[in-house]
């Protein structure tokens, strides 16, 4: 179904780790280290800055890649890796895209599966790579038949 969109890539996105969504999503998840959201001790820090938490890149905007028309409903987050190369910084600006490392089907109880691999990046200004994660979408067969109309 999406073997034809491997190796496809979205745009670069621009993103902003703002302090008010860093402090918002680190409570939404319910961890309140005060790197995250406490100027005095983010300052102190040996990155002299607040920093966001790890999984803080769910939220931003990878841009669209091109005949990746997948449905707002149905669709199940299967796993998720990330690897940073530094910790992001809150207040700085990240660049982001996704691009499409896989895809395969599988029979199961539930009928065929689709299994869509995505790998997402973050780059700073310079065009350094901060954090790259890696997440499969499943695809039921449900949604399927309706990506197939």
């Amino acid at each position: 179904m999406f073997k034809d969109r491997i190796g496809k890539q979205s745009n670069k996105v621009k993103n902003v780790v703002e302090r008010g969504a860093v402090k918002k999503f680190a409570e939404a998840i319910g961890d309140l280290d005060p790197i995250y959201f406490d100027e005095e001790t983010g300052e102190n820090s040996r990155y002299k800055a607040n920093l966001a938490p790890p999984t803080f890149p769910r939220t931003f905007d990878y841009g669209d890649i091109e005949g990746l028309n997948l449905p707002n409903k149905g669709l199940i987050h299967g796993e998720q890796t990330f690897h940073y190369e530094r910790p992001l910084r809150v207040g700085e600006e990240v660049f982001c895209f996704a691009k499409v490392k896989n895809y395969f089907e599988k029979k199961g109880n539930f009928g065929e599966m689709g299994f869509l691999v995505i790998e997402n990046y973050g780059e700073d200004v310079s065009g350094a790579l901060i954090f790259s994660s890696t997440s499969t979408v499943v695809i039921s067969e449900a949604v399927r038949k309706v990506l197939v109309k």
